[in-house]
This record gives C-alpha cells, sequence and structure tokens, in this order.
C-alpha cells in the first residue's frame, strides 16, 4: 500500500522550529492492486521535515489538540469529507 497526501494542517512547522509535530492528513490510500480508498489520519513530522510512520498508531498529547487540528481542517475547507 502507497499513501498520498491530498491535504494537511499540523501543530507547527517543523523544518523551521527543529521540534516534533502533530500532523492531521487527508489521504488517498494506494492499494497493491489498485483500489483507492480515502481517509484521515493523525502523524507526527520529526525535526527537519521527514514523516514518523508507526505502524498505524500516532500518540496524540490531548484531545484539545487533536480537536483543534480537526477544526483547521475544516475551516480550510477539507475537514468534512467522507471515504
Amino acid at each position: 500500500m502507497r499513501v498520498q497526501v491530498v491535504k494537511e494542517v499540523s501543530t507547527g512547522d517543523a523544518k523551521k522550529t527543529n521540534k516534533w509535530e502533530l500532523c492531521f492528513q487527508w489521504c488517498n490510500y494506494i492499494f497493491d492492486d489498485g483500489s483507492l480508498e480515502q481517509g484521515y489520519r493523525f502523524i507526527w513530522r520529526k525535526p527537519g521535515g521527514a514523516l514518523q510512520p508507526a505502524r498505524g498508531q500516532a500518540r496524540l498529547p490531548s484531545i484539545e489538540q487533536a480537536t483543534s487540528l480537526m477544526n483547521d481542517a475544516k475551516k480550510e475547507g477539507w475537514g468534512e469529507r467522507v471515504g
């Protein structure tokens, strides 16, 4: 499976701050057979900007931070999509 990020909001800019940042993403999940599903995910970005895959799990520091990112996605117009 391959993941293609379509839209993203985050808690900061890892490249500028040199700190970890939590990201909320709208993605295309492209499977080996060519089928496609869409959905959301939380994922961490390392200092410097690389993503940190964690076998489908991302630690969420608080419900407030997760809710804030989801609200940011709604404000940008992509937070209420259905996969």
